[in-house]
């Protein structure tokens, strides 16, 4: 018993004394590992799957991988694109999901180093995974082509907008004047809305960066072609065919259009035009009777015997000159003869004269054109009348796909009547006169389309009795069908004299009012007709009107209406 408890108690002792030689060379391990990882006497290898992909390493790496397994799945499923400098694995094969084809497309990635992170377990939603899978591959498809695609997911389509579609503002231009791409996209953007003017412009600086591209070149001579600018078309003819790249079907093309744009660089100095009119009115109140056939005069009421239905037969002819100055303006010049004869009455009889200078131009947006007129009267039964007339309008578009267009202008006429013998109260209507006008026309859709105006005149004349001022509002609707153009229109004016006409009344200002409501047809004969009006300039026009007047003096309180047929026809004199 003691010699086995002094066994035991030797076996203990040993225990403790290697324990603690154990525990005093720890410290010293430690601190020879610490070491050495400094002074990099210890290196350490990766271990792990060896591929293809790890290249150029400065040690050799162990080779844990069975090849069988490698060749028969890892190389199967993963190709490497060794052309790229950045190696991309992607999926070689199609592969479906859902019974979907879904083709993927190899793309050059750019290889981030990133931080291992620890993913926790968790539990993946295949389905979710498989519909970004679809997506994902969808938009690769369509990184080769910009433009809008419609996929389908499970059924329900998905709309992928594509850069294309992106509208190109002008700020984009102007910070990337140098980009072919994005000018391009601009140019044709400009070109489908008809703004020829930035198509052009942005064509031709892309010309001047890139003088060797012939497409640009092909494209700005299309542009120009649409936008009727000859001259600088042959321009870029020239340039065209002294390209080597041109083939000989482009070169064959761009002969041909070198022709028509020399027939159209020369255009005539002047153009002359002629229009010719014919026509009868039937008008059941020509002199504006009253209502009541009733009037007065001098403060006293006498009958209105004066013949209320009479027909008027009329015609005109005009002569325009236009001249053409600069790629925006013109300078016209139109001379006229009209002609009126009355049936039963005279007071509608009268040989007209006039002659007109206008120009017209542009500023910004604006189409600006000033005008004068003269014009004389030879009056039946009546002193003849000299008129001149000076004034300015105007318009401008505005709206999306210029929908609406707005008009104004401003006039100052002088008018005067012979006195003669026959006529010696003739110069008292003498006047001055002054006109203002706003209107707006707007395009409902291609065929229908609504005009309204404003306007305010002032008549000063040598006797004050015949001093006004008038109010005008109106309003029409245009309609312009396949088969014919139908107009209808509404118009309200209110005159104020100034001053008491004591040929009439003595103790009364006149003051009245219209109503004109009308309606028009127009339609070419060669619709009917093709044998006797084969280019459709012919044209025939039905009218109605209507006039309504209300006044505090019973001589202008009336009802007038007409009815009209006439016949028009326009053609060039020099073509």
């Amino acid at each position: 018993m003691k010699k086995v408890r002094k066994k035991g108690k030797k076996k203990i002792n040993y225990l403790l004394e290697n324990k603690s030689k154990k525990q005093s060379i720890l410290p010293v391990l430690f601190a020879i590992g610490l070491l050495s990882l400094f002074s990099e006497t210890v290196r350490t290898v990766p271990a792990g799957a060896k591929s293809e992909n790890f290249r150029n390493l400065p040690f050799e790496l162990p080779n844990l991988n069975s090849d069988i397994f490698e060749e028969k799945f890892i190389n199967k499923n993963f190709i490497v694109d060794k052309n790229s400098k950045n190696y991309d694995f992607l999926i070689e094969e199609n592969f479906t999901i859902d019974n979907e084809l879904v083709i993927v497309k190899p793309v050059e990635k750019e290889i981030k180093k990133v931080k291992p992170k620890i993913v926790s377990e968790e539990i993946v939603d295949v389905p979710k995974v498989e519909e970004k899978i679809k997506v994902a591959s969808a938009v690769k498809l369509t990184q080769a082509d910009t433009s809008t695609k419609t996929i389908i997911i499970d059924g329900e389509e998905k709309i992928i907008p594509g850069s294309a579609d992106k509208n190109i503002t002008y700020i984009e231009i102007l910070q990337n004047p140098n980009d072919l791409d994005l000018n391009l996209k601009y140019a044709r953007q400009q070109g489908k809305a008809g703004n020829f003017k930035q198509t052009i412009a942005t064509l031709e600086r892309l010309n001047m960066i890139y003088p060797d591209n012939v497409e640009i070149k092909l494209y700005l001579l299309s542009v120009l072609v649409q936008a009727d600018a000859p001259d600088k078309a042959l321009i870029i003819i020239e340039e065209i065919k002294s390209s080597e790249d041109l083939s000989p079907e482009d070169l064959l093309a761009v002969a041909d259009i070198e022709e028509q744009m020399k027939a159209r660089k020369a255009p005539k100095l002047w153009n002359f035009f002629a229009d010719l009119g014919a026509g009868f009115i039937q008008n059941n109140n020509v002199n504006s009777v009253s209502k009541n056939r009733l009037q007065v005069s001098s403060d006293e009421i006498v009958p209105f015997n004066t013949a209320m239905h009479d027909r008027t037969y009329n015609s005109n002819i005009g002569v325009t000159a236009l001249r053409r100055v600069g790629e925006a303006s013109s300078f016209m010049i139109n001379a006229g003869f009209a002609d009126s004869r009355q049936v039963t009455d005279t007071t509608d009889d009268f040989d007209s004269y006039s002659l007109s200078f206008a120009f017209d131009t542009t500023i910004g947006n604006q189409s600006i054109s000033p005008s004068l007129s003269l014009s004389k009267t030879d009056n039946g039964d009546d002193a003849d009348n000299f008129a001149t007339m000076v004034g300015i309008g105007g318009f401008f578009s505005a709206g999306e796909d210029d929908q609406h267009s707005f008009s104004y202008g401003y006039s100052l006429s002088d008018s005067k009547n012979n006195r003669n013998m026959n006529d010696t109260t003739a110069d008292e209507t003498n006047a001055i006169g002054h006109s203002v006008s706003i209107g707006h026309d707007y395009m409902i859709n291609d065929i229908a389309s609504t005009s309204t105006g404003l306007g305010y005149s002032i008549s000063e004349a040598k006797v004050g009795s015949n001093d006004f001022h008038t109010y005008d509002f109106s309003l029409r609707l245009n309609l312009a069908f396949p088969w014919a153009y139908i107009s209808i229109g509404d118009a309200l004016s209110f005159n104020d004299y100034i001053h008491q006409d004591t040929s009439v009344v003595s103790n009364i200002i006149r003051s009245d009012y219209t109503n004109t409501m009308d309606i028009s047809v127009t339609k070419a004969l060669g619709d009917f007709i093709p044998i006797l009006d084969p280019n459709k300039n012919l044209f025939i026009n039905l009218a109605y009107e209507k006039i309504i007047s209300e006044a505090n003096i019973m001589n202008y309180d009336y009802i007038a209406d007409s009815y009209s047929l006439s016949f028009t026809k326009g053609f060039q004199l020099n073509k």
